[in-house]
């Protein structure tokens, strides 16, 4: 019995990752669209922000940075915005939250935030930029968000995992140039969302192959820039260049992505396209 009890407790401690819950992540989102309201939209995303993060305006640039010297503030029109969706890697160190935004009372846009979980225990967030998707039917502020399915693969160690996820990035990368729809139905995982478009976004096949089929046939990604994997090796978000033509003219923005290990290997699960303004 006492060997029985002390495999229990072995296997148990092996295994705690397995109970991460993308709640943590959920509630860090929250407190920073409350600060939001309360700070202003500068010193919000300032308190919240870990010293790397980054956005893109409309090249990537270091928010403690950048931010420092745009004016307060304070009083202005309100940011609202509010997680629907969310995951967080095995280990409990690496999430992300979208969802619907409205600013002063208007329609906004869909939100993105990568966090990562700080030394201290708290959640910082490491990048934020959302695409143009339509609020429209959007569940209402307060409604519980759906999460990620946690990922049951182990990983390998981070800087192992983030190498294999550069790999499957270049070969989605390299396809793209011939034939985008077809390159991300070969590595997006069947729960996964696909934005970029003014159209709603959502979950599943039907969801992804209305957003791709609104890219264009061709698109050249750059190497991947920068991003992370967790602690577990299951998790990962990337973002890099894109670039492509529409309407006869020459477009260029970025990338970013959410990859997890699953036992199939690493697949997409969330995959978003913002462009730059066109250059005059």
């Amino acid at each position: 019995m006492i060997r029985a009890a002390l495999f229990a407790l072995l296997a148990l401690a092996a295994t705690p990752a397995l109970a991460a819950d993308p709640a943590p992540v959920v509630a860090a989102e929250r407190a920073f669209a409350v600060d939001g309201l309360a700070l202003g939209i500068r010193d919000s995303f300032l308190r919240h922000a870990a010293p790397e993060a980054i956005l893109f305006a409309p090249d990537v640039r270091k928010v403690h940075e950048t931010f420092p010297k745009r004016p307060a503030d304070q009083g202005g029109p309100p940011l609202v915005w509010w997680p629907l969706w969310a995951g967080i890697a095995r280990s409990g160190d690496l999430g992300f939250t979208t969802g619907p935004s409205t600013y002063d009372g208007k329609p906004g846009a869909y939100y993105f935030t990568v966090w990562k979980k700080q030394a201290d225990g708290g959640w910082k967030w490491i990048f934020d930029g959302g695409a143009p998707s339509s609020t429209a039917g959007a569940p209402p502020q307060g409604s519980p968000p759906a999460y990620l399915p946690v990922s049951t693969t182990k990983g390998k160690y981070p800087e192992a995992a983030f190498a294999d996820v550069r790999e499957a990035e270049a070969a989605l990368n390299a396809a793209a140039r011939t034939d985008t729809a077809s390159a991300y139905k070969a590595v997006l995982a069947a729960d996964g969302r696909v934005v970029g478009s003014p159209a709603a976004p959502g979950n599943g096949p039907a969801a992804q192959a209305a957003e791709l089929a609104t890219r264009p046939a061709q698109m050249t990604f750059g190497p991947t820039l920068g991003g992370e994997a967790s602690a577990a090796g299951d998790l990962a978000w990337t973002y890099g260049e894109a670039a492509w033509v529409r309407d006869g003219k020459d477009r260029q923005g970025h990338y970013v992505r959410i990859w997890q290990l699953r036992p199939e290997g690493w697949v997409l699960v969330f995959d978003e396209i913002l462009a730059s303004p066109p250059k005059s």
